[in-house]
């Protein structure tokens, strides 16, 4: 049902100076946060995402010590997170927040959620 948040997505953007930092910080959340799933690198712009990236999904009761740790530990890599809730562009926009820059996203590649039914 879209409304509910039932997950978050933490992108994690980087480029080649910074890929060091990414990699540590993957690192970092894989040890800490074993439940969390850990996305495939993007090592070119994809979807709404305007840099190369990797996504961290995870549960609801994961949320306050992941954003503990990328505020403490982002080192300065760009992080978008957003709640999962069925409506994708309002997830990556509304139901979002930024550490960091905030990047202009591709908003054309998300769609929203389809208008509930009779």
């Amino acid at each position: 049902m879209p409304g509910a948040v039932t997950g978050y997505h933490a992108h994690i953007y980087y480029d080649p100076a910074s890929r060091a930092a990414a990699e540590a910080l993957r690192a970092r959340i894989a040890a800490d946060f074993p439940a969390a799933r850990l996305g495939r690198w993007h090592d070119v712009p994809i979807g709404p995402h305007p840099r190369a990236m990797y996504q961290v999904a995870f549960a609801p009761d994961l949320l306050a010590g992941l954003f503990a740790l990328l505020l403490l530990h982002r080192d300065n890599l760009t992080v978008l997170l957003h709640a999962e809730t069925g409506d994708d562009l309002a997830d990556h926009t509304a139901h979002a927040a930024w550490l960091g820059e905030i990047l202009p996203l591709r908003l054309e590649a998300l769609s929203p959620a389809p208008p509930p039914g009779p």
